[in-house]
């Protein structure tokens, strides 16, 4: 009895001599880099939701002046300490669009507080694209038009007000202007340095290497908000709000390019001696060409998630510093100096709405640690 070979695993397409084997790989499989990183950090959904919710974030800062009822410093002295108030659609099952309800202060002088009063009879429709407070949009342009506006008689706190009738609302959008940028402009200087420094003490070994080396052990020895707290104190108090929100941001990223700056320097001892960078420098390329062009490109991922993870640190050293007073001060808004209005614990008892800067803190950190963790593993080559 004889055993038939079975067909089932052999190929039934004939072999041709002068067939292209050199790219047998498939057509999926041949996409460039960014495709690909792009895949794995799409299936990181917190991340993906994180980064479009900065990516909103970081649009919506030129326009705040528009989006905003009020601008920062707009008083009323009618609304001291208002609560917030809800937007209704529908009033008594009749259907007018959006609008609020009136409120009247009055002044509690048995418990020392303000209370209010909502007259649920009068509903008044909010204005739309309508003349306020002057505000420069896009940072240039003067202008006055804003999104919505309180009706005549009446006031539109979403978030209610301050000690002074200020909206939270929109002094947490022109606060966000000033937040959100300083980790980037810090950032900016972080990475300046840390690379430079780092690439300088991993590249050219030695004494540059031993000198960053010794610069960096005697920064990270000292504490860093006695640190901070000195050199803010430093600044000028006459100085404006710009000169000292810059300053504030040098200082941050001054303070944090010694971590980067080790990790830049780790790299490149490994990377120096590689094959590529040898075949570089035998062709002649000065030491600053096969840096930039051979070696930091290598880099790049393990930089674009610590900027990520770098800039909410950044955030809420700004926070800290405005709230302890020695940061941006008034007329500056910022989440810290709204913060630091609300360091009496007896006025947040009663005003809870006062803390509420602490929630876009929270959540605007949360978001760059998750985005951060989202391209830390897509850009791994090791994670799939």
């Amino acid at each position: 009895m004889s055993i038939q070979p079975s067909n089932r695993f052999v190929d039934p397409t004939p072999w041709v001599d002068d067939a292209d084997i050199s790219s047998p790989e498939r057509a999926d499989m041949d996409a460039p880099a960014w495709r690909l990183m792009w895949h794995k950090f799409r299936r990181h959904k917190l991340a993906l939701i994180s980064g479009i919710f900065l990516l909103c974030c970081y649009l919506i800062l030129p326009i705040a002046g528009f989006i905003a009822p009020y601008t920062p410093n707009e008083r009323s002295a009618d609304y001291l300490y208002a609560p917030p108030q809800s937007i209704n659609l529908w009033h008594e099952g009749e259907f007018i669009g959006p609008y609020v309800y009136p409120i009247t202060a009055k002044a509690d002088l048995e418990n020392f507080r303000w209370t209010y009063t909502t007259d649920e009879t009068r509903p008044l429709p909010l204005k739309f694209f309508c003349k306020g407070g002057t505000y420069n949009l896009f940072g240039l342009f003067p202008s006055d038009t804003h999104l919505v506006c309180a009706p005549e008689g009446a006031s539109v706190f979403l978030w209610g007000s301050d000690r002074l009738g200020r909206d939270m609302f929109s002094r947490i959008l022109y606060g966000a202007q000033l937040s959100l940028t300083v980790g980037l402009i810090g950032i900016s200087v972080s990475f300046v340095l840390g690379i430079t420094f780092g690439a300088i003490a991993g590249y050219l070994g030695g004494t540059p290497d031993w000198i960053i080396n010794r610069m960096i052990e005697i920064l990270r020895s000292i504490p860093e908000l006695p640190l901070w707290l000195a050199l803010s104190a430093a600044v000028p108090s006459n100085w404006g709000p710009v000169a000292v929100f810059f300053i504030i941001s040098v200082i941050l990223g001054i303070l944090d390019w010694p971590g980067l700056a080790r990790s830049v320097r780790a790299k490149f001892l490994s990377l120096r001696e590689e094959e590529y960078v040898r075949a570089a420098e035998m062709m002649g390329a000065k030491p600053s060409r096969v840096i930039r062009r051979h070696m930091l490109p290598n880099f790049m991922s393990h930089l674009i998630a610590s900027a990520t993870l770098s800039i909410p640190a950044m955030i809420l050293g700004e926070t800290a510093l405005s709230y302890l007073g020695l940061g941006l001060r008034a007329p500056a808004v910022s989440w810290g100096v709204m913060l630091n209005d609300a360091q009496n614990l007896a006025s947040i008892e009663i005003y809870w709405w006062t803390s509420i800067p602490m929630l876009p803190i929270i959540v605007v950190v949360l978001a760059f640690n998750f985005l951060g963790d989202g391209l830390r593993a897509s850009l791994d080559p090791y994670k799939s």
